[in-house]
């Protein structure tokens, strides 16, 4: 690059005063969303002009940290991500209709459990399996585990798999859900053939993300002096508690531990997880 074509000192400055002003602007659109006796649209604006502000100063932060280091050399101490958000909202401000939108992820990290699982809501329903049961046993663990999968997701509602998924061999992964505003609902079977089509983040009203992303800071409480040692005490802790949860599976062994009616057992809830707005 030639000496005619690199950033000057004013360039710097005037980035840096850019960055003053999309700060001044983010501060301001976020004491606005904060002032009490707003209706719900003035409530969606401000969020909405939250996160363009939001986007404003990521990018005028970037802006400046890349000058400032083409001419001094120097960064700066703080980091704000971008790109990741979510666009401007330009839905209805009163929605007449809404669309959930729901993603979970699971590993399939005991085939045999979940077969196991899905073998005895067909011995307590035998309607429940649209196969043959015989696909759930044997050495076809692949056919097995694809008719189980039907089975289990046909006889529980996706929640309880959502807090049960240990019991059924299954790990949870990544998940979301998005709340989706509309003039106007859909006429009966319009979508089924196509039924995500509709996933607009421009008409997001709000979305909860869950991610193991999340789970270190959150788990030291994102402190930066939080010591290692402590966490893996607390996990010691926990595996020695959950010693009884094998045991309360070894019970499971035993259809008639489950209701005849639903299929269900007496489990709890499975782990709670945290939540976070994009």
């Amino acid at each position: 690059m030639s000496d005619a074509a690199q950033p000057s000192a004013a360039e710097v400055r005037a980035a840096a005063e850019a960055l003053k002003t999309a700060l001044d602007r983010h501060l301001e659109a976020v004491e606005r969303r904060s002032a009490e006796g707003v209706t719900a649209a003035e409530a969606a604006r401000a969020d909405a002009a939250v996160h363009a502000a939001f986007d404003e100063l990521a990018a005028a932060g970037e802006a400046y940290d890349e000058l400032l280091y083409d001419v001094y050399d120097e960064v700066t101490p703080f980091e704000v991500p971008g790109g990741d958000t979510m666009p401007t909202y330009t839905g209805p401000e009163e929605p007449a209709a809404l669309t959930v939108l729901i993603r979970r992820d699971y590993t399939v990290v005991e085939p045999q459990r979940l077969m196991a699982q899905a073998q005895r809501v067909t011995e307590l329903d035998p309607d429940s399996a649209d196969t043959d049961t015989e696909a759930l046993e044997g050495p076809f663990a692949g056919s097995g585990a694809h008719a189980a999968l039907g089975v289990l997701f046909g006889e529980y509602e996706p929640d309880e798999i959502a807090t049960r998924h240990k019991e059924f061999g299954l790990e949870e992964g990544d998940s979301t859900m998005w709340v989706i505003a509309s003039e106007e609902p859909a006429e009966p079977g319009e979508w089924l053939s196509a039924p995500f089509e509709s996933a607009d983040a421009e008409r997001v009203v709000c979305r909860f993300d869950v991610s193991a992303v999340f789970d270190e800071e959150d788990f030291y409480g994102g402190r930066a002096d939080a010591d290692p040692d402590d966490a893996e005490d607390v996990a010691d802790a926990g595996e020695e508690a959950g010693d009884g949860d094998d045991e309360a599976l070894e019970e499971l062994e035993d259809p008639e531990e489950f209701d005849a009616e639903t299929g269900a057992d007496d489990a709890g809830l499975g782990d709670t997880t945290r939540r976070g707005r994009a």
